[in-house]
């Protein structure tokens, strides 16, 4: 039995110090230097074997976190683990206090291919950190071979224009990790925000609808209504990619920051449709009296093709079998959510007989999350403003 962690971690916004990311944000060397030793004392905590990142503007700078996480972890190995001369050495309670360096762990990065580079400008990426390494090349996915068009209708049925995608608004990072004697396809991903697309005229210095001294309200909703579009269509490229790995056999795991919570329309494009209690309640698609229905051969297959396509939600497992619901990654408002998700393919399923591992535990590390709604305020510029996730795995051999 193989045992391993996999984690979502949104840092927010990590760059070198005295760099201009957005328009005037930057990190001082002082505020840079707790920020650093913030997420690394995260990463100690964590000590997960597979972890996703969001919003890395900079390779160099993860690098730095993650060395700093291993000094703090081997000196407090140094400190709490007993040395081989001691005979309870090997007690299990020892295997907890451990901490395992990431020396030698593999580090794929997919910088944003819309990050100009240039102070203010900036557009961060994604990486995943993997103390098992890499099978291949992990495979960045951002600009489209060819740009999704997604044909649109009016409710008569004739054609109402169409939505065109060339390029994600942040990279998709597709890994392969070799876990015990499986392979495992990992999917990194920032779908866009809720933050609204607002188009600035040719020739002007800002959009209308960013001037809350003139409140556009009807114009603003047109810019949410955008990036919601925006955001289910990089979900549904997502979910081609996650349907192609799925159909050659692989086990899935998807991950990362979604901008929306499990139910909402983007999430449910990813993981899939839940398949209805019984089709042979339902008309067929090719009916041809108010009695032709579905079989029962027909409904059993059904059901299966929905199954063997669908991802489930950790945290939905973790509360199924903990009889509670107490997790959220992010506060805006006086709203707690959970933004960010590791989902699971039927692989990895309680009810899949055939299954080839199991998610053991559920761990959520939100306690710095403060109500969100200041973003400048000064904890908030610094920590991040997502909690943490970690299923804790165990694969069957």
């Amino acid at each position: 039995m193989t045992r391993f962690t996999i984690a979502s971690f949104n840092v927010k916004n990590l760059i070198g110090p005295d760099k201009e990311f957005y328009e005037f944000q930057s990190y001082t060397p002082e505020e840079y230097a707790w920020k650093e030793d913030w997420m690394a004392q995260q990463l100690f905590s964590m000590d997960a074997d597979i972890i996703g990142f969001q919003e890395i503007f900079e390779e160099d700078a993860l690098r730095d976190v993650i060395a700093e996480a291993d000094r703090i972890g081997l000196e407090s190995n140094d400190a709490v683990l007993p040395s081989k001369s001691k005979s309870y050495r090997k007690k299990a309670i020892f295997r907890k206090l451990g901490y395992t360096p990431y020396t030698g762990a593999a580090l794929a990065f997919a910088p944003n291919a819309n990050d100009t580079g240039l102070p203010g400008k900036r557009r961060p990426g994604v990486a995943i950190l993997s103390r098992f390494g890499f099978v291949g090349t992990p495979e960045i996915i951002q600009d489209l071979d060819e740009p999704l068009d997604i044909p649109l209708r009016d409710l008569t049925g004739d054609g109402a224009g169409s939505y065109r995608l060339p390029r994600l608004s942040r990279p998709i990072l597709k890994a392969r990790v070799p876990v015990g004697n499986r392979t495992i396809t990992v999917f990194n991903c920032h779908l866009k925000s809720k933050l609204g697309e607002f188009i600035t005229p040719e020739g002007a210095d800002y959009a209308p609808e960013s001037d809350l001294t003139n409140y556009d309200p009807v114009g603003r909703a047109l810019g949410s209504l955008r990036s919601a579009l925006r955001r289910m269509a990089e979900a549904w490229v997502l979910r081609r990619e996650i349907v192609a790995e799925l159909d050659a056999g692989h086990p899935v795991m998807v991950l990362g920051d979604f901008n929306d919570g499990e139910h909402a329309v983007s999430s449910e494009i990813i993981s899939g449709e839940q398949p209805f209690r019984n089709y042979s309640w339902m008309l067929r698609h090719d009916a041809k009296d108010y009695n032709d229905r579905y079989s029962k051969e027909e409904n059993v297959a059904i059901t299966s093709a929905v199954i063997a396509n669908r991802l489930t939600s950790a945290e939905r497992l973790f509360v199924r079998k903990s009889l509670r619901d107490m997790v959220y990654t992010a506060a805006f408002g006086g709203v707690y959510e959970s933004l960010d998700e590791i989902y699971l393919s039927h692989h990895f399923h309680p009810d899949n007989e055939a299954r080839i591992g199991d998610m053991e535990y559920f761990s959520v590390f939100n306690d710095h999350l403060t109500d969100g709604s200041h973003a400048e305020a000064p904890y908030n510029k610094l920590a991040s403003d997502h909690g943490q996730i970690m299923a804790h795995m165990h694969l069957r051999d």
